[in-house]
């Protein structure tokens, strides 16, 4: 997680992964705290940053997701690329990352032929030089 998080942040945010529904009574329940210490702590990560936002996942779908791995040119700006990325269609997440590629984007979409011509679109932004997109067969999540 991040070195600025103790052991005890660190359970508050792997139980919230599983299941950000769960009460705060009920997580400190599971890891012996105050009702009050628990959302004290939530609402400190909140503030910091380290939370950025409650969500859901809606489970297996009849979506069908990819990654994109993107080259951006030397002379464009990774971070303008990675905006332009943020406002398509389809695109979920954005990361910039470092290595061969400069960001990687999950695309989500109902049909390949949908992840293709929203590839399309990523591929006229000025700056995208190269991309690299794989299908996801199936998702494994690490439960706490």
């Amino acid at each position: 997680m991040s070195e600025n998080l103790n052991s005890i942040d660190e359970k508050i945010i792997r139980i919230l992964k599983n299941d950000s529904r769960k009460s705060f009574v009920e997580i400190a329940n599971d890891i012996g705290m105050s009702e009050s210490a628990v959302r004290r702590r939530v609402k400190n990560m909140q503030d910091i940053g380290v939370i950025k936002k409650f969500t859901i996942d809606m489970g297996a779908s009849n979506k069908t997701s990819a990654i994109t791995l993107i080259s951006v040119s030397s002379a464009a700006d990774t971070s303008n690329v990675s905006n332009q990325l943020l406002g398509l269609k389809g695109v979920d997440v954005v990361y910039e990352i470092t290595g061969q590629y400069d960001i990687a984007t999950i695309i989500v979409a109902p049909t390949i032929s949908e992840i293709n011509s929203y590839i399309d679109e990523i591929r006229k932004i000025d700056g995208v030089s190269d991309t690299n997109t794989v299908i996801i067969l199936r998702t494994l999540v690490n439960s706490p």
